[in-house]
């Protein structure tokens, strides 16, 4: 355990490139792991919570090798192919990856055990278990839903019509991978779109899912057990990491950041319209679609280009949630700086992350002398129109975005911020300690 101790230093500048992206790198492994043939992975994000993945996917059978200019390549078995572990598979941090593999196995004629670190055994499962269990699949479960647990995936599973009670990317992507192993038609119906990434990537490796919509919900479906397709798949920068330079960048004054290769997904840049709401001064300078025909139409990339801005409070965020779930910590810092009283609601899925990430911004905020009103669902934010007063000590919970958040706002704290454990930071973005203070801020690891 190391602390990080954030402090002002200078204007931030500079161009850089963040680590890929989390999202697409876990889908590029596990999927990769279920084609036929020889699959490349480049840009892949060698964060802790990738890693499982990948470590993950090697115990149920699938080849999976670093090569020596840092690329990945995975040699799959195949839809169906997958085989039990041999012992117990550890997740550490990663939920992500946890729900995700859930589905992949629930359809699957193994058994797999799995476990994580203290912030992953506090997190449900049951949101994922819950559909996952109308296939066939059967789980034995810590407090029935908890890690650890025991999944007996089914050789015979049910197709299933399925509407999620609660926005999910990670539900929506379970049920979707529990149905690649399913005769027939598997359908999800979203009443808010998540992000899609699960979708573009299988249609790119061959599979038959489809999209429409009908009265306002939005229905994906696929047909279960396609061959699919090996791929060359580049992982674009991840946009949630982003949110932290385009925050840290709007609220130091002189500041000018380029931040080059950003993922831009619609369903997933929902910091960016939020920030811009606040006044933020961020524009995208280039953009393009990289593998528009090995990905099936593409993810959108473009270079990012963010000034120094005077920050204004908000109400109403005309922002949907879903599109930035795990950007509002530090857009809640971002409020800390800004002038005027911010209000942000309709944030419940913030209590069920790595964190109860509301309840640890509220404290971490009061803790620096911002006044700040914890909601069910929310939080309200006094901002101080500038510098907050700072040299309070934050507690992340084994949370790395609440320690990438409160090292944002120490570049804007009268005293030092002490962030009491640094570690997490591996999980999803190695190298923030490094890039930040190449670009001018005052971050120092102690002990």
């Amino acid at each position: 355990m190391s602390k990080l101790i954030s402090s002002p230093n200078s204007a931030l500048t500079g161009k850089v490139r963040v680590p890929g992206d989390k999202s697409i790198s876990h889908r590029a492994l596990m999927l990769s792991a279920l084609a036929v043939g020889r699959s490349e992975v480049r840009g892949l994000l060698e964060g802790d919570d990738v890693l499982a993945t990948a470590a993950a996917m090697r115990a149920m059978g699938a080849t999976i090798n670093r090569l020596a200019d840092g690329h990945y390549e995975v040699y799959g078995v195949g839809v169906g192919g997958l085989t039990s572990p041999d012992d117990i598979i550890d997740m550490g941090n990663s939920g992500t990856s946890t729900r995700l593999l859930l589905g992949l196995i629930a359809s699957h004629d193994i058994t797999v055990t799995m476990t994580g670190d203290a912030s992953l055994r506090s997190r449900p499962m049951g949101r994922v278990m819950d559909p996952l269990g109308e296939f066939g699949a059967e789980f034995s479960a810590r407090d029935d839903r908890f890690l650890p647990l025991t999944i007996s995936g089914t050789a015979q599973p049910l197709v299933l019509d399925y509407s999620p009670p609660m926005a999910s990317a990670q539900v929506k992507s379970a049920v979707l991978l529990a149905g690649l192993n399913t005769p027939g038609r598997t359908i999800v119906r979203e009443r808010v779109a998540t992000r899609d990434h699960t979708e573009r990537m299988l249609r790119a490796m061959g599979a038959d899912i489809r999209e429409s919509h009908e009265d306002g919900v939005r229905i994906v479906s696929i047909e279960g057990q396609p061959e699919l397709s090996p791929i060359a798949i580049d992982v674009p920068g991840d946009i949630s990491s982003s949110a932290f330079l385009l925050a840290a960048a709007s609220m130091v004054p002189g500041s000018d950041v380029v931040i080059e290769d950003v993922g831009l997904n619609p369903l997933r840049t929902g910091i960016i319209g939020a920030l811009t709401a606040m006044g933020a001064d961020i524009t995208v300078e280039s953009e393009s679609t990289i593998g528009r025909e090995a990905m099936g139409g593409g993810e959108p990339v473009g270079t990012l280009r963010v000034r120094a801005a005077a920050l204004k409070a908000v109400t109403d965020l005309s922002v949907d949630p879903s599109t930035m779930i795990d950007e509002f910590p530090v857009l809640f810092c971002a409020a800390a700086v800004a002038e005027g009283v911010s209000r942000f609601t309709g944030l419940e899925e913030l209590r069920v992350k790595e964190s109860d990430r509301l309840n640890a911004m509220a404290v971490g905020l009061a803790a620096n002398g911002v006044q700040v009103e914890e909601l069910p669902d929310g939080l309200v934010v006094h901002g101080c129109g500038g510098r907050v007063p700072g040299g309070g000590s934050v507690e992340t919970h084994l949370d790395h975005r609440i320690a990438m958040s409160f090292s944002v706002l120490g570049q804007m704290a009268t005293a030092p911020i002490t962030i009491d454990d640094a570690s997490p930071i591996q999980t999803s973005f190695p190298g923030f300690t490094d890039l930040m203070t190449g670009l001018g801020a005052g971050l120092a690891l102690d002990g």
